[in-house]
């Protein structure tokens, strides 16, 4: 299993090939072959995810705990991790049994990008784990990718903390039926907070929700 040209790109080197290739080893392999798989690694790596996003969160960022909490969910999550996955052509490398070839999903992808990550800081350590991490991560945070939320609930939430009144409030309607657009406001206590556009009007909606959220999180 030749993978060091995939590390040089991050300028790493692996020490301990067996922890690598453990590192991409799905059960199914391993109960094929009577080896060891990721999920011990997959565990590590988790951990070592979560605490990578906080750090990001917490030095780059204003937010609340609860809508940090938030934002790391979105770059964590399931999807997100086999998107970085596909991204990096992580997903070439699994080994899988017989029985699983055909259903190399994105779950057992999502694990490998975290088993991966394990393998990475036990052998080469935090910093070269946090930067490969970053390397891969950050540009789709700094994009603002979308993942996981849904605005429109994340004010919401806010909202009812603060016990204020929240409503969206269509500003213009445009353009042929085949290709509308949308021009909507959420007004908080008789406050427009912020607006947002879009091809319907969930879409406007959302847009201004994340626009009005942005602004209250902080």
């Amino acid at each position: 299993m030749n993978f060091d040209s995939f590390f040089q790109k991050y300028n790493i080197k692996i020490k301990n090939k067996n922890l690598m290739i453990q590192a991409f080893t799905h059960s199914s392999y391993s109960n094929e072959h009577h080896t060891k798989n990721y999920e011990r690694l997959e565990f590590l790596g988790d951990a070592v995810l979560q605490l990578i996003t906080s750090e990001y969160f917490y030095l780059n960022t204003n937010l609340k705990e609860g809508a940090m909490s938030k934002e790391r969910a979105c770059f964590v999550c399931e999807k997100a991790l086999a998107t970085y996955a596909k991204k990096i052509g992580l997903d070439k490398y699994i080994l899988v049994g017989k029985g699983q070839m055909k259903d190399v999903n994105d779950t057992i992808i999502a694990d490998v990008f975290e088993s991966v990550l394990g393998a990475v800081y036990l052998d080469c350590g935090f910093d070269v784990a946090k930067k490969y991490a970053d390397e891969i991560i950050l540009p789709f945070i700094k994009c603002d990718t979308h993942f996981l939320r849904d605005y429109k609930s994340l004010l919401q939430e806010l909202v009812q903390t603060d016990r204020e009144s929240l409503t969206y409030e269509l500003v213009s309607e445009t353009g042929p039926s085949h290709d509308k657009e949308f021009v909507m406001n959420v007004v908080i206590d008789g406050i427009v907070y912020g607006r947002g556009v879009g091809k319907s009007k969930k879409e406007a909606e959302q847009q201004a929700a994340k626009n009005a959220y942005q602004k209250r999180a902080k």
